[in-house]
């Protein structure tokens, strides 16, 4: 019975200290994305409303 008591112990320490340090990387800004701003200018922008509407009307943006 005191193996359990152990056991329940060590594990709820491991289980705050996971918990600690996912914070602290989420407050660090270990998960910040600094991949897609880079690749996001390789795709071309979809067209506005106000786009369409002018390329529709023999405009063109030039």
């Amino acid at each position: 019975m005191g193996m359990i008591y152990i056991m329940l112990i060590v594990s709820l320490c491991l289980a705050v200290f996971f918990l600690v340090i996912f914070l602290w990387a989420t407050k660090t800004g270990q998960y910040d994305d600094d991949y897609s701003p880079s690749v996001r200018i390789l795709f071309e922008d979809e067209l506005t409303t106000n786009d369409a509407n002018k390329n529709n009307d023999g405009n063109t943006n030039s």
